[in-house]
């Protein structure tokens, strides 16, 4: 199991592979340094300095790699993702300059979702190496709430309900000494109808409800984060087709990237007064779903005429 903390380290002149970025419009130019035999093994790898291209390149009793990237002078986020996913095992220091911005894109393309896997194939870390060392903790945080949305998210709504998404809310709030409030059942239907006559077709397990994590000074401005918690849709009565069913487990988006913003704002710690709010319902069919045609009156004393009940993100 690759340890994700440890992709990132800061140079302290250890060992490590020489990693040359170049584009293709300057690949010429940067290939005539090169011994023959070094040129040669480009060719054979098919390497242009297009983008996303990868090489290994012998440079006596041992290598160097290369990859093509848009602009060398001007690393974005991801520009480095690919290579990270494409290269061997190893550890790495950019030949030429700092990998800036492009840290957290080289930390999370080495995620892998395998927890329902027997046979997870590990093909081991590539470590980058920077002097700015500073920079490492926060692409490392970022790096680590992006992978929390994607294992959220990939996980199946069996094992990935309103309770599941409970669950991990708790954990936040424990983590960093929030307070966590939960909604459900009869005061669920009087304080939140929407959310409740969305989810009331769940199976018993998979109760609706509202989740809700306050942190922070409250003498700080006060921001709310609202993440749309669908954990399955099968679109109700107004029922989906099975290809536009088949990937619903990601409905529940919008809570994993919300419990990943809060994450982020509790660990910096920001100066706010955080407030996450998240509706977790299944959209299921039952006997007792609600159905096109139905007059719901809302919490803020609004009535509404369900058209499509495909439409429950709107509720």
């Amino acid at each position: 199991m690759t340890d994700k903390n440890a992709l990132l380290q800061p140079d302290r002149g250890q060992s490590a592979v020489a990693l040359h970025l170049v584009a293709k419009d300057g690949f010429e130019d940067w290939a005539k340094a090169l011994a023959p035999g070094q040129r040669a093994a480009l060719a054979a790898q098919k390497f242009t300095g297009g983008g996303y291209e990868t090489a290994i390149v012998p440079d006596g009793d041992a290598w160097f790699a290369v990859g093509g990237v848009a602009n060398p002078n001007s690393l974005s986020h991801w520009c480095m993702a690919k290579l990270a996913e494409t290269l061997p095992a190893g550890t790495y220091r950019r030949a030429e300059g700092e990998p800036g911005k492009a840290l957290l894109g080289w930390a999370t393309a080495q995620y892998r979702f395998d927890r329902y896997r027997s046979d997870a194939d590990d093909a081991g870390p590539r470590i980058l190496l920077t002097r700015e060392a500073k920079s490492i903790v926060p692409a490392l945080a970022e790096a680590a709430a992006t992978e929390s949305v994607r294992d959220l998210v990939n996980t199946p709504a069996e094992d990935m309900g309103p309770g599941e998404l409970e669950a991990a809310t708790e954990s936040l709030a424990k983590a960093h000494r929030g307070t966590l409030k939960v909604t459900r059942g009869d005061p669920l239907e009087r304080e939140f109808p929407m959310v409740h006559v969305v989810g009331r077709a769940a199976a018993r397990g998979h109760a609706p409800r509202m989740i809700e994590l306050e942190w922070g000074d409250p003498t700080h401005p006060r921001l709310a984060v609202v993440g749309k918690g669908v954990c399955f849709d099968s679109g109700g009565l107004d029922i989906k087709p099975s290809s536009s069913m088949l990937l619903m487990k990601k409905d529940m988006g919008g809570a994993a990237h919300a419990l990943a913003l809060a994450r982020l704002v509790m660990e910096r710690p920001l100066p706010v007064r955080l407030h996450l709010l998240i509706p977790a319902v299944e959209n299921a069919v039952a006997g007792n779903a609600f159905r096109p045609g139905d007059v719901l009156r809302s919490r803020a004393g609004i009535s509404v005429e369900i058209g499509n009940t495909d439409a429950e993100g709107r509720l």
